[in-house]
């Protein structure tokens, strides 16, 4: 395989340039969600509700529109032509059931007051498909184009749509950012002003390749689509680079260039496939998670980090081979130090930087542990989004906070059902719970209820008992008052199901603090597994998962010491991206400081360990620093921005953790590791 690579240099890359084009149709064709939500397990209770009000009650979402000084006349026009809108159920009103036989004034304050207050009217429309459904978002489009006042829809799916937009609008931006900054850090990091544009055109071509074969997935999140391009750029650098040191050094010793190539490739393939394979297995650890937002970016990256390990073995050989002259031709000064005194510090100051790093273990400790996290989902993007407007006016206005939607047995007793609606309404926080026979309470006569209104509120099987609770989504004081309202409910109906927003984020919350310790643990689990085999031996992967989770915490507590929130997400997969991703590092350093110490002394060993593992090691994280430090600083998306910037710190902390702190604990026990690794026979 290295001989056909090498002996038929332009037909790789003529044939890599070939693979772009479906891989470029496969990206286009790919379907972007933009709903967290529909990343909940089928069978938990709340999602077995969203399904029913989207098959039976046609309520697959419903954004909630504001007019102003409209007559019931005008009212009722725009609902006709809201309801030609494709995609759109029911459109309704307070106009549907108010006239002079009926006026405003006689309907009660407690439902009035929702759906009418100074001349402004709240009318609910409904939609058939779900909330991110391609029908959907584009009927709240139409909506808005409609009304004339985009900031006047409100609703989750006008959430998802600012969130596409947005996310549309800024990808493109995230790739210039990142591909700048790693042309910095390159050119001064190699010695050739042309490298550093194969390396990126390499990397390139593995993203696309990556990013075309998702259409096999059916869709991807719009998370994974934000960070995969950057993440895979920073993670697989270093396999590049590590190929043309490779080349570089066997061309001192093999006058063929091919040969010369042919042994760069072997020993490439013999040194990264070991951390290619634990950058994998920390990807895929996020499979385990509950949230199947985690198999989304795991699998995604996993397969990113193949096609990178692959392109690294095969494209970019031949683009070197091919251009070789040209690069020769472009050579400048490597402007990396040698950092002797890096060497020397470690080497004779052992005592010290594990001290230090004692000492900095509790705080890391107690912030990794405390750091606040949320889960309102709004609350990642930027306040002037029209979807953010609408929502705080919608409860500024009519207090119209958390809707939620309770289905009961349409053949509940009468009396019961009472008992039901009056426990509802002691509730703190409830401020409305309407039903159809609370309506009829209030006096509005059967007949003047419209039939768009009574299929929203009953079928053959369930009725609907709409309440608003004035707490906030994700809040402490929601998740408690939806815990009480359940109780509630199954008292009087044990098959009864509570939906919404508001139970969907809490069953959200609830998984979420689940999955951030079983992914932590499965990665922890699968890397050291990995590492038994890579490394041989039993010391190793102990001491090298112990630097990097030490790195894990140190990012995390600056977090918690900052007073920074996280959004969920962000706290879940960053300690296993970052494990992952930087493992590579220490496992770098660890092989270098085995293969040295059968030939010296252990001080010896690890002062040639340092000096020739310590640029690679600066670029690689330089490289991860700069492909996501941009990214966060440029993304107005939290929930983007802060995974970006977490792995742009984190990427620098593992390379002073790796490079400070491991040399010190492989010095410390070098006995134990001696002892413990298969083959090693200790110098003389």
């Amino acid at each position: 395989m290295k001989k056909f690579i090498t002996e038929h240099s332009f037909l790789i890359v003529f044939i890599s340039l070939l693979l772009l084009i479906p891989s470029i149709i496969g990206y286009q064709k790919t379907k972007i969600n933009y709903d967290i939500l529909v990343y909940l397990p089928d069978d938990i209770e709340t999602i077995e509700g969203q399904k029913i009000l989207t098959e039976e009650f046609g309520i697959g979402a419903f954004s909630f529109v504001t007019v102003e000084n409209m007559s019931n006349h005008d009212i009722l026009m725009l609902e006709k032509n809201i309801k030609k809108i494709k995609g759109v159920e029911q459109a309704i009103s307070i106009a549907d059931i108010t006239d002079i036989a009926f006026p405003k004034e006689m309907i009660p304050d407690e439902i009035k007051n929702k759906v009418y207050k100074d001349d402004q009217t709240v009318m609910l429309v409904t939609f058939r498909g779900s909330t991110s459904e391609e029908t959907t978002m584009e009927g709240v489009k139409s909506l808005r184009e409609l009304v004339g006042d985009a900031s006047k829809v409100s609703g989750m799916t006008a959430m998802v749509l600012d969130t596409r937009d947005l996310s549309a609008k800024e990808l493109f931006a995230y790739i210039i950012i990142a591909v700048l900054l790693c042309l910095i850090v390159l050119f001064v990091a190699t010695d050739s002003y042309l490298i550093p544009i194969f390396l990126l055109g390499n990397i390139g071509c593995a993203i696309l390749y990556n990013m075309g074969t998702n259409i096999f997935l059916g869709e991807i999140s719009y998370i994974t689509k934000a960070i995969t391009a950057v993440l895979q750029l920073g993670v697989t650098m270093d396999f590049s680079i590590f190929l043309y040191h490779k080349y570089e050094q066997a061309k001192e010793t093999e006058k063929d260039k091919k040969k010369a190539m042919q042994l760069a490739i072997g020993n490439t393939f013999k040194s990264v496939i070991g951390s290619s394979l634990t950058t994998i297995a920390g990807f895929l650890a996020l499979c385990s998670m509950d949230l199947t937002l985690g198999t989304d970016i795991g699998i995604v990256m996993a397969k990113g980090v193949l096609c990178g390990f692959i392109s690294v073995l095969t494209l970019f050989p031949a683009l070197l081979l091919v251009f070789d002259k040209a690069i020769s031709k472009t050579r400048h000064k490597v402007y990396i130090p040698k950092f002797r005194r890096t060497q020397n510090l470690v080497i004779q100051h052992k005592g010290i930087i594990i001290l230090i790093f004692i000492v900095l273990l509790v705080p890391a400790l107690i912030g990794n542990k405390n750091v606040e996290v949320y889960y309102k989902l709004d609350k990642s993007l930027p306040k002037d989004l029209a979807s953010s407007i609408a929502n705080r006016e919608l409860s500024k206005n009519f207090n119209i906070v958390s809707p939620e939607l309770l289905l009961i047995d349409k053949n509940l007793k009468s009396n019961e059902l009472n008992k039901l609606i009056e426990s509802l309404k002691k509730q703190e926080g409830i401020d409305l719970v309407l039903s159809l026979k609370n309506m009829f309470d209030f006096g509005v006569p059967e007949d003047m209820i419209p039939e768009d209104l009574l299929k929203v509120m009953e079928n053959d099987t369930y009725q609907l008992i709409i309440i608003n609770s004035t707490y906030e989504i994700a809040s402490p004081e929601l998740e408690k008052q939806t815990k009480e309202v359940e109780k509630i409910v199954k008292k009087y109906d044990k098959n009864a199901i509570v939906a919404g927003e508001g139970p969907l984020m809490n069953d959200l919350t609830a998984i979420a603090d689940h999955d951030f310790k079983m992914v932590n643990y499965a990665s922890i689990f699968v890397i050291f597994v990995l590492m038994l085999i890579v490394l041989k031996s039993l010391s190793l992967p102990f001491i090298l998962i112990l630097t990097i989770e030490f790195a894990i915490f140190l990012n995390m507590a600056i977090a918690y010491y900052s007073g920074t929130t996280l959004p969920f997400i962000a706290s879940i997969v960053v300690g296993t991206i970052q494990l992952g991703a930087t493992i590579d590092y220490a496992i770098l350093m660890s092989t270098k400081y085995l293969e040295e110490r059968m030939k010296n002394s252990k001080n010896e060993a690890m002062r040639v360990t340092l000096s020739q593992t310590v640029p690679s090691i600066l670029v690689s994280a330089l490289c991860f620093f700069a492909a996501t430090f941009g990214v966060a600083m440029y993304s107005k998306i939290d929930m983007i921005g802060s995974i970006c910037n977490l792995l742009s710190r984190g990427a620098l902390i593992s390379m002073f953790v790796v490079v400070l702190l491991l040399p010190t604990l492989l010095l410390l026990f070098d006995k134990v590791v001696m002892k413990t690794t298969k083959n090693m026979k200790e110098a003389k």
